[in-house]
């Protein structure tokens, strides 16, 4: 495996060499639990679930870490003005994000730690940073010298005169550039005790604290949102390697979901909620949409453009079925060398589905001469290739309840009985019968294809 990614610290495509050989360790942000996940929320999970599947798949052992972020200021105001405890909002939406991964298929991750549990390492991460010059306490409240670090801005690129941390001044700040470590005690918020007074952690800080504590001072990957890149992920490296730790070594950044060209975001107002979305299109057909694009790249959203990647998917799933139906289940077999060679250039998506269209055509063709045995061993390729992208759909996952494989065998059965009737109408040359039988097929959505071994349909995701 000669993995390159490409990192944003360096702005570079480097070969990927791991700390300890044979181990990955892996840091995602995740979820600020302020409410109902939305699709642009669920992009970088699975995104790099599918990097962890293709470590994993080439031998690593993957330490995984995702974090849950259960106390922040949005968190706050929202409970409150909802007339909820801070704790009992938090705990909903981390439970409706826990469901919505779940339902994409993305693998839990080795650990998923609260960033409630973890106030002793943040409290011993701010002392590191007094003692070493590089923090202070003012007013029960802590911030980070960012004077102090030189190298800020070496993520970001972000001049040191350039900087807004997106913060209030802050009581007893020494530079409205520093950026708060700790947050001293407001009325009616919760909090912790510390050396400097009760409060609560500032944002930055949980998850430098967190990603040391599970996968040690120095590590592998760390990944997130390009809109992570600064402050959140410029914080957390200038206050741990200010605090000596070497931190993360390859930085990776998956790109937004737009709409109308702008990032979905909750204070836009164009959000589209997981469950909402998967009214209209199965799971696996919604991951296959989220993972379609260079996980880098701005994937902009439309109800066409989410309908085209179902139907795309669909043809491939129908492939997978018929190879199937008419040589037995393919076992999974090896993915190509041409679809290695494009997840191996920085997880290059785009080219991996080329190839697994290009398998595609060839175990169609197969199927179409009768060569049943070959069609399986192509599809048996398939289903490693899919299996990587997390959507191959002999997966018992995708079989689970919810899913809709009992409604898709009822429709079978419909829609072969209608196939029948338009077969003995071809048969007995009755024309206006067979198209009117082809008609509320297309009307219902199910494209029909004619094959040597009689036809085949599969839903087009068009029905009128």
């Amino acid at each position: 495996m000669t993995l390159r990614l490409f990192d944003t610290e360096t702005r570079t495509l480097r070969d990927f060499t791991p700390l300890v050989p044979g181990h990955a360790s892996v840091y995602l942000c995740g979820a600020t639990v302020q409410g109902e996940p939305h699709i642009g929320h669920v992009r970088s999970g699975v995104a790099f679930d599918i990097l962890r599947r293709w470590l994993t798949a080439n031998g690593f052992d993957v330490a995984f870490v995702r974090n849950v972020t259960d106390i922040e200021d949005k968190i706050l105001n929202k409970a409150a003005a909802a007339g909820r405890p801070w704790w009992e909002w938090a705990a909903t939406y981390e439970r409706a994000f826990g469901r919505a991964y779940e339902a994409l298929g993305v693998l839990p991750p080795s650990v998923e730690p609260r960033a409630t549990g973890h106030i002793t390492q943040m409290v011993e991460l701010m002392q590191r940073l007094i003692e070493r010059g590089h923090a202070y306490a003012s007013c029960g409240n802590v911030y980070f010298d960012i004077r102090s670090y030189p190298d800020y801005g070496q993520l970001s690129g972000h001049r040191l005169d350039d900087v807004h941390q997106g913060e209030s001044a802050g009581a007893g700040k020494k530079d409205p550039r520093d950026f708060t470590l700790w947050k001293a005690a407001k009325p009616g918020e919760p909090t912790w005790p510390s050396p400097w007074g009760p409060g609560r952690p500032g944002w930055h800080l949980e998850c430098s604290a967190m990603a040391e504590f599970y996968l040690g001072p120095e590590f592998d990957i760390h990944c997130g949102g390009m809109d992570l890149v600064f402050p959140h992920h410029e914080n957390e490296i200038a206050q741990s390697r200010a605090a000596g730790d070497g931190f993360a070594r390859y930085w990776l950044h998956n790109g937004w979901v737009t709409l109308g060209g702008e990032k979905m975001s909750k204070s836009l107002g164009n959000v589209l909620s997981v469950p909402n979305v998967l009214k209209n299109v199965r799971a696996v057909e919604l991951r296959f949409y989220l993972g379609s694009a260079h996980y880098s790249s701005m994937l902009e959203y439309s109800d066409q453009a989410l309908r085209d990647a179902a139907q795309t998917y669909q043809r491939i799933e129908a492939f997978v079925r018929r190879a199937a139906e008419r040589a037995g289940e393919p076992p999974v077999g090896k993915w190509t060398d041409a679809f290695a060679e494009a997840l191996d250039d920085n997880l290059g998506i785009p080219k991996a589905l080329a190839e697994i269209h290009r398998v595609v055509h060839e175990g169609n063709k197969a199927l179409e001469s009768g060569a049943a045995d070959t069609a399986r061993e192509l599809a048996g390729q398939v289903r490693a290739m899919l299996g990587i992208l997390g959507v191959d759909p002999l997966d018992p996952h995708w079989a689970a309840p919810g899913d809709s494989s009992a409604a898709l065998d009822a429709i079978d059965v419909l829609v072969r009985a209608e196939l029948e009737r338009r077969q003995l109408a071809r048969g007995n040359k009755d024309w206006k019968t067979a198209d009117a039988v082809r008609d509320r097929l297309i009307a219902a959505g199910v494209e029909v294809t004619d094959t040597p071994e009689g036809p085949e349909w599969s839903l087009s995701g068009k029905a009128n």
